[in-house]
């Protein structure tokens, strides 16, 4: 039997599967149209127990490891949601795990020791006040990194917080920011010492700070129900008692939590790639052309071979090297292979899931051009392709 496969996992997708069909489905081209999903989502989520899986119970959580996480995921989407529906429902799981590994180290539990975070008298606090209410789905929040002149280039980060006593004085701004809109606070990566030093700290800003503003609603060629915004700070102040683990540590939390944000995108991927296999053998199937079915002729049946092909070594893959990451091996160099093998691979096949649809798979009303839509982004985010193979060149020892 698998890893992934065991019974609790199969009902763990049934749990999500079922979640998709009654609470989703029915209302997600809507949501893709208003450019956000409800809050009254994410309690929903909380609720079936969906959205702290991968969260210790201690913290509010639902307990499981990265493979559950994975496997919701997996489901979310093979039973007709999106990536973008992923993003928007889970960004919580970018926003919240430096809080939960700052507080382990401080009461010795495993996660913070694993990611070797230092803790200070507050993170505690941090999970009374942010992760319990996010995990129950009564509170929303985000990760803010990226800024406008500095890409991947996470050291280079030039919004500064200054201490100020018993606060920091926070200036700069970040952009695509998800969940930016509707995030009740923002997980922030800050600077403490000059600008691009890469001195970093993070620090939890709650919205509605003086001098805190969320920009304009970004519109985006994917991920649709997915709100992305702009961040500006202007003298905010923001308690010393709302940084995340100890002041200059940031640099290192965000690195260690990109291995689980890595490989949800190549899930993300991969599984993107699995609906679109799966449409599109319905699809011909019953589309006929000239008399007779799509998938009666020899170059369509080749084509969904490649596709349906390519799909499994790489689901294969991102599931072997998520077992190794789950049980703490340091495998930096295949998770940037797992995703830009996932990556490729979902590239390819809605390409061709696409084109196989025809005209059909051009319009809005096709599921397959909402994947199509959707998976541009798996390449860049957490990370782009390239960033990704130098990171494979370096493991390889160039």
């Amino acid at each position: 039997m698998s890893i992934v496969d065991t019974p609790e996992r199969r009902q763990l997708r049934e749990l999500a599967r079922g979640f998709m069909t009654r609470e989703v489905l029915p209302h997600l081209d809507d949501w893709e149209r208003a450019g956000e999903v409800p809050r009254a989502l994410h309690a929903t989520a909380a609720k079936l127990g969906l959205l702290g899986i991968g969260f210790p119970e201690s913290v509010g959580g639902s307990g499981g490891d990265l493979l559950d996480s994975i496997i919701v995921t997996e489901e979310l989407i093979r039973s007709g949601g999106s990536s973008g529906l992923v993003a928007a429902l889970f960004t919580h799981g970018i926003a919240l795990p430096h809080m939960v590994a700052a507080a382990g180290a401080r009461t010795g539990g495993s996660l913070g020791g694993r990611l070797g975070v230092a803790a200070t008298p507050g993170d505690g606090d941090l999970i009374e006040r942010y992760v319990r209410p996010t995990l129950a789905g009564t509170m929303i929040g985000a990760l803010a990194i990226t800024e406008p002149d500095g890409g991947s280039d996470v050291a280079a980060i030039r919004t500064t917080a200054r201490r100020d006593g018993d606060h920091y004085v926070v200036n700069g701004s970040k952009t695509y920011i998800t969940s930016g809109h509707r995030a009740d606070f923002v997980t922030t990566a800050v600077c403490t010492d000059f600008p691009g030093s890469g001195e970093l700290t993070l620090l939890v800003i709650d919205k509605g700070l003086p001098g805190f503003t969320v920009g304009r609603r970004l519109e985006k060629l994917g991920w649709h129900c997915s709100d992305t915004a702009e961040l500006s700070f202007v003298d905010v102040r923001v308690p010393v008692t709302n940084r995340i683990g100890a002041e200059d540590t940031g640099f290192l939390a965000i690195m260690q939590n990109f291995a689980a944000e890595r490989l949800s995108l190549a899930t993300q991927a991969y599984a993107t790639a699995q609906r679109c296999v799966e449409l599109t053998m319905r699809w011909c199937r019953d589309r006929e052309t000239f008399g007779r079915p799509l998938a009666s002729r020899q170059l369509v049946r080749h084509r969904l071979a490649e596709m349906h092909t390519r799909t499994e070594a790489a689901r294969s893959y991102v599931h072997e090297v998520a077992t190794r990451v789950a049980a703490g091996e340091p495998v930096v160099t295949e998770v940037a292979m797992a995703k830009n093998v996932a990556v490729a691979a979902c590239d390819q096949v809605v390409d061709q899931a696409l084109q196989l649809h025809g005209g059909f798979g051009y319009l809005r009303d096709a599921e397959v051009e909402r994947h199509y839509r959707d998976a541009r982004i798996l390449g860049i985010g957490g990370g782009t392709t390239e960033i990704m193979n130098e990171i494979i060149a370096k493991g390889m020892g160039l």
